[in-house]
């Protein structure tokens, strides 16, 4: 028995740069398979994290309360940096911590 070259399973392709900035968040999550939930830190110096489950689950915890903008923003670079999609980084005071 042989096998074709054409049988293999499509695979997902990487996010592009463009991909994460330009689509609608919601298409983005949806894309991903992320999931965003509303964190109980309140510290002003938290603008989020990125928690990648050993089920391949994705989550966002987002502090709430904050701007439509910076909830925005900082979903997408999150979800860039758990896709490793190149994005140049943030200014200060913004910092990513990977655990």
């Amino acid at each position: 028995m042989t096998v074709s070259q054409g049988c293999a399973l499509p695979q997902p392709g990487k996010l592009s740069p463009t991909q994460v900035l330009d689509a609608p968040l919601d298409v983005l999550l949806a894309e991903t398979g992320v999931e965003i939930f509303d964190s109980s830190i309140t510290d002003r110096s938290f603008f989020g994290a990125v928690v990648q489950r050993k089920s391949g689950e994705t989550i966002l915890a987002m502090p709430s309360g904050r701007s439509q903008l910076e909830h925005d923003t900082m979903a997408r670079y999150l979800i860039a940096q758990a896709f490793d999609v190149e994005l140049p980084k943030l200014p200060a005071p913004f910092v990513t911590t990977e655990i």
